[in-house]
């Protein structure tokens, strides 16, 4: 399995088989110019969407006609199993934002977790319905999403071994959110990739916990 970060909470997940999964494509330039990543080329099988926001499902942006995915339930893709699991955009049960999905991606023997806009810690129920994870996708910029702390808490919930940080302040992002430094400070298991780009395998993971914190492709 290979993860590529395009930027925001978008990446491209492309499984052995050559399936190819997008997670929350933004809409380049959208929210006034705010969200100011670069458009997204790559092709994909499947789009997957957490939530109705324009940096999330910036689906007419891509090439192609991807099969987009939304909400829970389960499906499988070429070789990759997909579930998605309802949760919530804010901490009052969807009143403030409305609801979220996280989508967990089995294929290749690693399963990799996408928060999208996950706005709560995990409910006993939803962490059960997600399962151990390999990989965490995780939101930590705050605000509209759950914060550094938050993002440990589920991290920790999920006993996920890979935990790479995405949606907080970039130079390609206006939101008035945390950056990164805020989840990694005082880590001391934090590892600089220095790409986009990793490839990961259930003989590739780490011993124990890791940040690993991925350069926006896009």
């Amino acid at each position: 399995m290979r993860i590529k970060w395009l930027g925001h909470s978008a990446f491209l997940l492309s499984a052995a088989d050559g399936t190819a999964i997008i997670t929350d494509p933004y809409l380049s330039g959208s929210f006034n110019g705010e969200v100011k990543y670069g458009s997204i080329h790559d092709a994909a099988d499947v789009v997957t969407v957490s939530h109705h926001h324009q940096d999330h499902d910036g689906v007419s942006g891509l090439p192609g006609k991807p099969k987009v995915i939304e909400g829970r339930g389960s499906h499988k893709v070429g070789s990759v199993s997909i579930v998605g699991v309802e949760t919530f955009h804010d901490e009052n049960q969807g009143a403030g934002r409305g609801r979220n999905t996280v989508f967990v991606f089995d294929a290749d023997g690693v399963r990799v977790c996408h928060c999208g806009d996950l706005g709560h810690v995990l409910t006993a129920q939803q962490a059960s319905a997600i399962g151990k994870v390999d990989v965490l996708l995780v939101p930590v910029g705050g605000t509209f999403t759950v914060d550094a702390a938050g993002a440990r808490k589920v991290a920790a919930q999920l006993a996920a071994t890979v935990i790479i940080p995405m949606h907080y302040k970039t130079d390609k992002l206006g939101f008035p959110i945390a950056g990164l430094e805020d989840f990694t400070q005082g880590e001391q298991n934090v590892k600089r990739v220095g790409s986009a780009e990793v490839e990961l395998s259930a003989h590739k993971l780490p011993p124990e916990p890791e940040i690993w914190v991925l350069d926006h492709a896009l």
